[in-house]
């Protein structure tokens, strides 16, 4: 009887973690942009957009005026 003899060897595996990274950083700018977004244009229940904002002030004149005889 023959001996068998049998070899395995392991798949190449091309085990490369750039393209997760690159994943993972295009969705946390994507998150980012898309919170600054919505923020510039008042989705998080702003009743009004700050530029709409008027403050009127009265402020008296500090000279004194002297009566002219």
């Amino acid at each position: 009887m023959a001996d068998t003899i049998i070899t395995t060897t392991a798949p190449a595996t091309s085990d490369n973690s750039a393209a997760g990274w690159i994943v993972a950083f295009i969705v946390l700018i994507a998150v980012i942009g898309g919170g600054i977004y919505a923020y510039r244009h008042g989705m998080f229940g702003s009743t009004a957009p700050a530029s709409t904002t008027n403050i009127n002030v009265t402020v008296p004149n500090p000279v004194a005026t002297t009566p002219t005889p």
